[in-house]
């Protein structure tokens, strides 16, 4: 069951917040909400009206609209008509394109971002101005309610503190607000009233304002968390990853530092300072726009990711959708592709063994799943990312370049991850972490670098860092 029994009530000119852990229900909340699925029992009324969409269009003229954590909208296509999609102005099949840019340019100046034009191609668009764009199409269909799912998970802070002056502009206009978020100090800055969802069932709410962020995170997770940042003991070794003077076509330039044994080393740096093309260039992937060395243990292994994975690394990037999994194949599949030699005898796969292996670290990291054959597009985005993780472990990679691995995940699992990557530190593994939320850096990396316009500006024990320190050095260059 995905859900039983839930119940909320979202009011006119309030943000609650839905909270809950990756599988606990809310995506499929939001698709009963949207008209994406139909339910099974229970009511939902909307203005004291009875709801039931018979679909995402109708559920959408009826004042319900979804900004969604992956964008729903058209590259290709413009500003003006993205927003309009579905809902043109058009007389006798032809579009009144002068009524529609008034409509669209209203929305725009509404949202006080005059600088996105209707004409603008969506896919010239920051991640932020693409935002805004599926807010627009909200406005336009005059929205009773809108949903947030995961909004900031990809935006930089410049765009989040944008993005939060827009609800609160929506709950000027006694609309109703649905903030999905796994951020705590996030949905306190946002929101009003919050519900907790477990397991598909309605297990809290109330305000946040007579709420602590310890009884919230132990009704996500049913259990008490001790603390978000477990502390793992672990001793660093010998050197065993060194970069030297790394470039790529544009980013990163003359990168050069050195990671030890047991050692997690973390990167931060503002969007567009190089830190994933930094991780991209080691594992091979950029290699015929790469100059510079790499070294393991002392060897340069050849510019290709084959090559670096045989050498003994692992990455994990932070487009788990786009690029880190195969969304269409199954756990079993994606788990073991980077390594399939166990299984493999006289060209012939021995699935059973394949299978039992994979079922075995899904329980290690505690994926949610029917089993090993489901299809990974099926699982949630924590779930997800623990299949991408367990793929770097079962290739047995020493060197672990994990590129944003707590995005997009739940308090509960961000612990049981932290936990995981100091428990493989302890192990000895060599561990590249790179991220753009401060508090997971500082408390659980030994080594921090931070990264400008390409370049790795300074490298210095996490003890010897502040966060205004940190981000005075990614701002100033």
């Amino acid at each position: 069951r995905a859900l039983l029994d839930v119940s909320l009530d979202a009011r006119r000119g309030e943000v609650l917040a839905l909270i809950g852990e990756n599988g606990a229900g809310k995506s499929t909340l939001m698709k009963v909400l949207s008209g994406a699925h139909g339910p099974d029992a229970g009511t939902m009324l909307l203005d004291g009206q009875p709801f039931a969409p018979g679909g995402p269009s109708q559920a959408r003229r009826a004042g319900v609209a979804i900004v969604y954590q992956e964008l729903n909208l058209a590259p290709d296509l413009s500003v003006e008509d993205n927003i309009m999609l579905g809902v043109e102005r058009q007389q006798l099949g032809v579009v009144r394109r002068r009524e529609q840019r008034r409509l669209v340019q209203q929305a725009l100046d509404w949202l006080g971002h005059p600088e996105l034009t209707p004409n603008r191609i969506v896919a010239s668009l920051s991640i932020g101005a693409r935002q805004l764009v599926e807010i627009a199409r909200a406005l336009i269909s005059q929205a009773k309610v809108v949903v947030f799912d995961e909004p900031t998970s990809s935006l930089p802070s410049h765009d989040v503190q944008r993005l939060f002056e827009v609800i609160q502009r929506l709950r000027s206009q006694q609309i109703a607000v649905i903030y999905i978020s796994h951020f705590l100090e996030e949905i306190r800055e946002v929101a009003d009233q919050y519900v907790v969802l477990r397991d598909g069932q309605t297990v809290g709410s109330g305000s946040l304002d007579d709420s602590t962020d310890q009884s919230i995170v132990s009704l996500m997770v049913g259990r008490s968390v001790d603390t978000l940042f477990p502390e793992v003991p672990h001793t660093l070794g010998e050197p065993c990853l060194t970069i030297e003077q790394l470039s790529g076509q544009t980013l990163p330039s003359k990168v050069s530092f050195q990671v030890r044994r047991g050692e997690i080393f973390g990167l931060f740096g503002l969007v567009g300072a190089g830190r994933t093309e930094t991780l991209r260039c080691l594992f091979g992937l950029d290699a015929t726009t790469t100059t510079g060395r790499v070294l393991v243990d002392g060897r340069s292994p050849a510019a290709s990711a084959a090559a670096r994975i045989r050498s003994g690394m692992g990455f994990v990037c932070e487009d788990r959708k786009a690029e880190g999994l195969a969304q269409n194949m199954s756990i079993v599949d994606n788990l073991t592709l980077s390594k399939l030699q166990p299984y493999a005898v006289g060209g012939l796969l021995k699935l059973s063994e394949r299978n039992a292996r994979t079922a075995d670290w899904m329980r290690r990291l505690a994926v949610k799943a029917r089993g090993p054959e489901q299809a990974v597009g099926q699982l949630s985005g924590g779930n997800q990312q623990k299949v991408a993780i367990a793929r770097v472990l079962h290739q047995d990679a020493e060197i672990l370049l994990l590129d944003e691995p707590t995005r997009g995940i739940d308090v509960g699992t961000k612990a049981d991850i932290y936990r995981l990557v100091g428990e493989l530190a302890a192990e000895g593994k060599t561990i590249l972490f790179v991220s753009s939320y401060l508090p997971e850096l500082m408390a659980v990396c030994d080594t921090i670098g931070v990264m400008s316009r390409g370049r790795l500006l300074e490298t210095r024990p996490t003890s010897q860092w502040s966060q205004n320190d940190i981000l005075a050095a990614a701002i100033s260059g």
